[in-house]
């Protein structure tokens, strides 16, 4: 790897690091370690959907319903376990999620289906799907939260194991199995070359039909598990929850270095990216920072990470086009 790709990788970390450290000057209390484990929880259930989101968008597709499959996975865990009240207490809320997270997975499958049988882009489809959950979220709780939850529930979205939130813990051990998926296996070469060039993969034997429904379905599974554990953490299933998580998931993968173009981007980016943001929102609630100004900056953030992005594209990019004249 050149000096200047290099460079470009650890360019992010960097200003993360210098980040944390004028937080640490300027703000109070932002390098207590409560505070940092309130970040870290903070980011958790957006990251652990931003994860598959890279995958999505390296394969040259968009979710636009994540967001809404959160509210609908927290909405439709009560509602199982309310239906399974006749069981004894554990099995109906393992069930009801068992349950939650395979609908998820079918749920992106079905987009992905939409979009590799029919043809129909994968932004129109997730559109629809948005639209559609949230619709399903409110019919299944009548615009009223479900609580049928045990106590005990609570822990999986408000717990701790050893000192750190069980949140926290879920994402780093998908951070792990995806950036390994994504680096050391067939599949995730796979999904860098549907991603660079679709029909170049497929004349080399990749299904590729079969690459763009996996990733579809793997973020929507990571969504259902975020709603599940949205859920526990509120202790209701709530159709008002995740609203625009989908943009701020987005926003974290695009400041990873993901290409929106598809082919490129990379499973540490997009966590050094979930985390960039969340130390970004924490330091201005902290500094009490109106949340209009912080919506600004996030749109900010978004625009100059694009732009970065082509610059740094480019410019690696140069060498090699002088050497070819």
């Amino acid at each position: 790897m050149t000096l200047t790709k290099r460079l470009r990788h650890s360019f992010l970390e960097l200003i993360l690091l210098a980040l944390c450290v004028l937080l640490a000057i300027i703000a109070p209390g932002f390098f207590s370690t409560e505070n940092l484990l309130n970040v870290l929880r903070n980011v958790s259930m957006q990251g652990l959907i931003a994860l598959g989101m890279t995958a999505v968008i390296i394969a040259g597709e968009i979710d636009l319903s994540v967001g809404s499959a959160v509210a609908f996975a927290g909405c439709w865990t009560a509602y199982l376990t309310g239906a399974f009240a006749g069981l004894p207490t554990g099995a109906a809320v393992t069930l009801a999620m068992g349950i939650t997270v395979v609908t998820g997975c079918a749920i992106g499958a079905f987009a992905g289906i939409i979009r590799t049988r029919y043809g129909v882009p994968s932004f129109i489809s997730t559109l629809a799907l948005m639209t559609g959950l949230s619709g399903a979220a409110e019919l299944i709780t009548n615009g009223f939260p479900l609580t049928p939850f045990p106590a005990w529930y609570n822990t999986i979205g408000g717990g701790y194991v050893g000192g750190i939130p069980v949140p926290v813990l879920v994402f780093l051990a998908a951070f792990l199995s995806m950036h390994v998926l994504m680096n050391n296996t067939v599949f995730g070469r796979s999904v860098y070359a549907v991603g660079g060039n679709a029909e170049a993969a497929r004349l080399s034997g990749i299904n590729v039909h079969r690459v763009k429904i996996t990733v579809l379905a793997l973020t929507s599974a990571f969504a259902a598990m975020a709603g599940i554990m949205q859920s526990s953490e509120i202790m209701s299933g709530t159709a008002t929850t995740a609203k625009g998580w989908e943009l701020d998931v987005i926003a974290a993968v695009i400041i990873g270095g993901t290409s929106l173009t598809g082919g490129a981007g990379t499973i540490r980016g997009t966590m050094v990216g979930v985390v960039f943001l969340g130390v970004i929102i924490n330091g201005m609630t902290l500094m009490n920072v109106s949340e209009y100004w912080q919506h600004v900056v996030r749109g900010v953030l978004i625009l100059g990470a694009v732009l970065l992005n082509r610059v740094q594209a480019q410019h690696v990019s140069l060498p090699s086009t002088g050497a070819l004249r």
